[in-house]
């Protein structure tokens, strides 16, 4: 059924979004090392492997937990593109500071307007709710195993994001987390 492709186009149209924003983003200064970055990435493909992959492919990781049905994917999608749209909201508003990987930039910026005054990481956050959508729609132990799988990744870079934050704003960047939660919006 074409409109079981809805949810892959949605991420086919982010990534484009993405691509094209990654342009002209500030000089580089600090960048996590390749090892640790592996660390976060890795986990990331894993989840996003068990999201695409053909239920086939899967053995028992295929067994459904919700069922395959219109008004499970119609959810899944909503969530999925209302996580992308608010990670797209955040990429714009951050900037020119952004970078796909963890890195400081020349003159970086901290940001506390926009979707940033709702949570610290609202890249990460919009992420993992169009990845909690898109596992619904899928409805799996695989899609179960995908959320957890990219949740380490993104707990794993919130945590050494913030090191990094706290040790170039200190207490500006102290104020902004007792002020403001990490990913979930008025969860203190």
């Amino acid at each position: 059924m074409l409109f079981y492709q809805f949810i892959p186009a949605c991420w086919v149209i982010w990534l484009l979004i993405w691509l094209f924003a990654s342009v002209g983003v500030k000089k580089t200064v600090r960048q996590e090392d390749p090892l640790s970055r592996l660390g976060n990435t890795a986990p990331i493909w894993i989840g996003a492997f068990l999201l695409v992959a053909n239920p086939s492919w899967l053995g028992p990781l295929r067994f459904r937990l919700i069922p395959q049905d219109l008004t499970f994917y119609t959810i899944g999608a909503a969530l999925t593109v209302a996580g992308l749209l608010f990670a797209v909201w955040a990429r714009y508003h951050i900037g020119r500071n952004w970078s796909g990987v963890i890195t400081l930039k020349e003159d970086h910026a901290l940001i506390r307007s926009g979707p940033y005054a709702l949570v610290r990481h609202p890249i990460y956050s919009g992420l993992m709710l169009a990845i909690v959508g898109s596992a619904i729609a899928r409805g799996d132990i695989a899609a179960v195993l995908a959320i957890v799988a990219v949740l380490y990744a993104v707990l794993r870079r919130v945590s050494i994001e913030e090191s990094w934050m706290s040790e170039t704003f200190g207490p500006a960047y102290a104020d902004y987390k007792a002020s403001t939660p990490a990913l979930v919006p008025f969860l203190l």
